[in-house]
């Protein structure tokens, strides 16, 4: 269904939530690749990996970071991971064919998402500011931007379409 074509309640989806879907299918198709070749290194060749980058860290926050976390790489924690990013991945997917066939439900998953960034956004905004931190902020706020005209949109739309029905049953 095209965005801006009218939905099962006759309403005209935002344009914005194609590229939202698409990036949402993006992520998702990311995150499967990524836990596929997670699960295919194993715990052995990520824990090598680990103690490489570690090594050529020249800074010791990070050394100790890495090998803190290779401390707990085990091929249970490693199976753990992979399916909590197909979930992820999962989730990101089904956001997004719902956005791109306009459906309300995915309207209200995105915009629940991405308020739940929102707190980290200005935190590192406020934290570490700088111009990505705030191309970070500024991107999910457009899309929460988005997301919510799309669902008022939708009520209001929804609100029209019992009027007129109202209406008519009068009229009748």
């Amino acid at each position: 269904m095209p965005p801006d074509a009218p939905n099962d309640e006759g309403h005209r989806a935002h344009p914005g939530l194609h590229v939202i879907a698409l990036v949402e299918l993006g992520k998702g198709i990311f995150a499967l690749l990524a836990a596929g070749a997670i699960a295919a290194l194993g715990a052995a060749r990520i824990d090598d990996a680990i103690h490489r980058l570690a090594a050529l860290s020249h800074f010791d926050a990070i050394h100790r970071a890495l090998s803190a976390a290779a401390k707990h790489l085990d091929p249970a924690s490693v199976r753990l991971i992979v399916v909590a990013i197909v979930a992820y991945g999962a989730l990101r997917l089904i956001e997004g064919w719902g956005l791109w066939r306009a459906r309300a439900w995915a309207s209200w998953l995105g915009a629940v998402s991405v308020a739940l960034y929102l707190p980290f956004d200005l935190y590192a905004s406020v934290r570490h500011p700088g111009w990505l931190a705030f191309v970070v902020l500024a991107i999910n706020l457009a899309i929460l931007w988005i997301l919510t005209r799309d669902l008022i949109g939708r009520r209001n739309a929804g609100r029209r379409s019992s009027v007129r029905d109202t209406r008519r049953e009068r009229d009748a």
